[in-house]
Parts: C-alpha cells; structure tokens; sequence
C-alpha cells in the first residue's frame, strides 16, 4: 500500500498545503487555511517502510504515538504567546494501535499516552482541536488521534466506523455471525459500526451526509472546510473540556444513565 491510497492521506492533500519537499514516515504535519486563519493538520499515514512489520498499515504504534506527540506540542509551542491559538484537525483514518510483542515490551501504551497527553494539553491551552474522520477510527489508535478533540465532525460514508474492534473480530469474540451483529448494533447503540449510531451517541458535532470519501470533489471539499471552520468557532465559543458530549438532546436521550452517574458521583465526591 501507498500513502496515496489512505484516505488520511488523500484529505490532508485535499484540506492541507502541498509540501514543498518529499514527506516520509507515517505522520504527515502540514499547515493550511481554515475559516481565513493558519491551522494545523495532521495525518496517520500508510508507512511500508517502518521497521516495525506490525506498523506499515494505516495505524498508531510505538512512533506514530511519539511523532503525533511531537508534532502537536510544535504547534504549542510555536503559538505559546499568541493571543489567538491556531486551529489543529486531526484527520482520522486509523484502523487499530500496532499491537505487538516489540512494541508492548517498548511500552505503546506510552507512545500512546503521549499523543493523548500532547492533544489535550493542545486543548486546554486554547487551541480548538477537531477530529475529522474520513475513514476508520477504531480502538486505541482512535483514543490517541482524534478522541482528545473538542469538536468531532465525520463524514457519513461507507468505510467510516467508530467501534473498538473490526467487525470480524468483535463477531468472533461475542461468538456471532457478522450478519447477528450488525442485527444487535440496530437495538444496542454502542455496539453499531453505522456513523448515525455514534452521532445518536451525542458525541459528534456533525455528521456530514452526501460527501465522497474516496474521491472529493471541490463542493465536497469545500463543505467540509466550511464544517471544520464551524466546529472551530463552536470549539472557541466553549468551555475547553469535554463536557459537551453531554450536553447535547441526543446524549441526554442516548445517554441518561451515564449522566445520572456521573451527576451521584460529583455529588457524593463533594459531600
């Protein structure tokens, strides 16, 4: 595989600047336009030469964890004194963490922690972080690219998904057919592969219908520069933690007894 072939790659290109020079490795940080402002976008991208054989796909191990980190806090640094933070999206197109023998003994789950840490402190630094995925977003790759956002935007196509695991392997594990468990999916939200169930979720800002994933032409591109624009705005005009995930008539609905639970734990915490 090409790191033309990922989607990840593909709308980096199509929202971000065209490097001047090669690009290697399988983290992609450029800079664009966004809203009329300079924003940062970064990428997960298809590595056929990484030395760890596990990490050549389109996922997040040992250095796409630490790269992401790095690349981040760049942008933190770099808009430590101004005024107005720069946008940052995260382009999400990852289909699992790069689990392995070599990258558990030299600790992914650090290189993964990095990148969450790198994120959120982008956040609460001020800078509005949006995820925008275009492909899968699965697993612990999810959590380290894209999950720490203020704002998550997807597109409503085919080949996008949310979940912890690939539909094969969550079949095996729950001892189903593929075909039972989409069936569950339709009547247990969290375990549906289908964006519309994560966004019934209350956690995405927007659910973008009718965009080519594949292959975006200059309308498709050019709404979803004007979503990423409005969750940037949104993003600035509230508080910088998470806490409107919760807020929303769909996770108020969806998600009532996690709000309850929550409500009893902050009051017994301050009892």
């Amino acid at each position: 595989m090409t790191d033309t072939l990922s989607r990840g790659a593909l709308w980096l290109d199509a929202l971000a600047s065209i490097p001047t020079q090669t690009e290697s490795g399988p983290v992609r940080a450029r800079d664009g336009e966004l809203g009329g402002e300079r924003a940062s976008f970064f990428a997960v991208v298809p590595d056929a030469r990484n030395r760890f054989p596990r990490a050549t796909d389109n996922v997040v191990g040992l250095e796409q964890g630490w790269l992401l980190a790095r690349a981040v806090r760049e942008t933190i640094g770099a808009d430590r004194d101004a005024d107005v933070k720069r946008p940052i999206v995260a382009i999400v197109d990852v289909k699992s963490q790069a689990y392995g023998r070599r990258e558990e003994l030299l600790g992914i789950h650090l290189a993964c922690a990095a990148a969450v840490d790198a994120y959120a402190s982008a956040r609460l630094a001020g800078h509005p972080v949006i995820a925008l995925i275009v492909g899968p977003a699965m697993s612990g790759a999810y959590l380290a690219h894209g999950y720490q956002a203020n704002r998550i935007v997807a597109l409503n196509a085919p080949g996008t998904a949310v979940h912890a695991m690939g539909k094969e392997a969550a079949a095996r594990v729950t001892r189903r057919s593929v075909e039972s468990l989409d069936a569950l999916g339709d009547s247990v939200l969290p375990m549906s592969y289908k964006m519309s169930a994560y966004a019934r979720l209350g956690l995405l800002h927007e659910l973008i219908d009718g965009i080519d994933a594949d292959a975006p032409s200059s309308t498709d591109i050019e709404r979803v520069k004007a979503s990423l624009a409005a969750a940037v705005k949104d993003a600035r005009n509230g508080p910088r933690d998470l806490s409107s995930r919760l807020a929303s008539a769909d996770a108020k609905r969806t998600r009532a007894a996690s709000i309850e639970v929550r409500r009893r734990m902050a009051e017994q915490w301050g009892a």
